[in-house]
């Protein structure tokens, strides 16, 4: 699995964090999603695809790796 994160269409509702917090983080100043692996071990699988479902803005977009 790849992950990449459209950081310009985060609206920091912070429900990435909460679904993978291995995997995403939010900014301290505005809240934006940061992406702390791009590449997730695979036990961190249906929490990244649940963080990608969840986003109220579509930011996150994976792929085969």
């Amino acid at each position: 699995m790849h992950v990449e994160l459209d950081e310009p269409k985060c609206v920091a509702a912070g429900q990435c964090v909460l679904a993978a917090p291995e995997v995403f983080d939010q900014r301290d100043e505005d809240g934006i999603a940061v992406l702390l692996t791009d590449t997730p071990s695979p036990e961190l699988h249906d929490g990244v695809r649940e963080a990608a479902v969840v986003c109220p803005a579509a930011a996150i977009r994976l792929t085969d790796k």
